[in-house]
């Protein structure tokens, strides 16, 4: 039976991180992912915005390390050529109503620390994004778009030259605590299961990590780790480009705990516009084409110039919310799980939205608590 001193269920953005964070020549470290390759779920399927901690409570884990990963993702993609573009963001109010509620907005960005960020109106707006029309908005100069697979391929050849392995293609089926640590059962994809021993584990599992937290023991609802699927779609621009906004337009968000159907300008010319976010009982990846004319309504008010036929569906993606419908949103769960007589267990649940901005603050986050627990 093998043995590792850390092993990181995931290899997506998160696990990557945590996974380029922990490895040195003294250790042992092991990712496990159930795909043939890395970031195949949320990671790679998400608006690739490198958020400005604009929405997230104070003191909350997503605004803190929102706050941090911003500026850490900003100097690790100068330092390491990986592509990104800060083109800042407005969030733009087209109705009184909206604009109302960019007040409530600017004072959390501000309690978060959120750089920059300010008011503006028409005529400013008019100068920064001629494209756009509203009454006023809410300026996130910080705000950016990052190539996220370049951002994992970073990460993964990080975690590969301090030592790490990554093997792909094996599930995690069982965890189980015994002394000086965990007995982890993997099957492989269409083949046999295999034995691991590891002092450490590190559930950066993502949409399974509810699943995760369960395998090892723990009660999943009356900590709130059980996993819902929230799933957004997209619709991409088909045509009409060069009479679009090059930043990043969001709406004032809606009274249901999303950001709404924005703007999401790629690194290599084009756009989509969303998500349109909606409860899901399963993973399916097809985008509704009966939405078209919802993407056109939510868009059409500050993009005067989008057309029906400019937009078409794209592609889906799937965030994993520690809450369900008509629940209070809940913040990231980070936790070595001592305490409940997990010791080695690091559980990392609900890492939805921000947490491609969030991740190169989330890996040093949790190196710190892995270091702790190995003592």
């Amino acid at each position: 039976m093998d043995h590792v001193d850390v092993l990181v269920i995931g290899a997506g953005v998160v696990g990557l991180s945590v996974a380029a964070s922990v490895a040195n020549e003294e250790r042992g470290v092991l990712v496990l992912e159930r795909h043939d390759s890395f970031g195949q779920e949320s990671s790679s399927r998400n608006s690739e915005v490198i958020h400005a901690s604009i929405y997230y409570p104070p003191d909350s884990l997503k605004g803190k390390l929102c706050l941090e990963g911003n500026e850490r993702m900003y100097k690790l993609c100068s330092a390491h050529e990986i592509a990104f573009r800060n083109c800042g963001k407005l969030i733009v109010a087209v109705t009184k109503e909206e604009e109302s509620r960019l007040p409530a907005l600017l004072k959390t960005a501000q309690e978060n620390g959120a750089k920059g960020v300010r008011l503006i109106g028409a005529d400013e707006i008019s100068e920064l994004e001629p494209k756009v029309r509203a009454l006023s908005a809410l300026y996130c100069p910080s705000s950016g778009v990052v190539d996220s697979h370049g951002l994992m391929k970073h990460f993964a050849r990080q975690a590969l030259s301090g030592g790490a392995q990554i093997v792909y293609r094996h599930a995690v089926t069982a965890l189980e605590k015994i002394g000086g640590g965990f007995l982890i059962t993997a099957k492989q994809d269409g083949g046999e299961e295999s034995r691991l021993h590891a002092r450490v584990v590190v559930n950066c599992a993502g949409l399974g990590s509810g699943e995760i937290a369960a395998m090892a023991g723990l009660d999943v609802d009356s900590l709130h780790y059980r996993i819902h699927y929230r799933k957004g779609s997209y619709f991409r621009v088909m045509r009409g480009l060069e009479a679009l906004p090059s930043m990043l337009i969001y709406p004032v968000p809606p009274l249901d705990h999303t950001v709404g159907i924005h703007t999401c300008p790629d690194l290599w010319g084009g756009m989509r516009l969303g998500p349109y976010d909606a409860w899901s009982e399963r993973l399916d990846y097809s985008v509704d084409p009966n939405l078209h004319g919802l993407f056109f309504d939510s868009c059409k008010p500050f993009l005067p110039s989008l057309e029906m036929d400019d937009i078409a569906p794209d592609m889906c993606g799937f965030q994993a919310k520690r809450y369900g419908p008509g629940e209070p949103t809940r913040d990231f769960v980070i936790r070595h799980e001592a305490d409940r007589g997990f010791e080695g267990l690091i559980n990392l649940i609900g890492i939805e939205s921000p947490g491609l901005t969030a991740s190169p603050a989330i890996g040093p986050f949790v190196a710190r608590l892995v270091a702790e627990a190995l003592g």
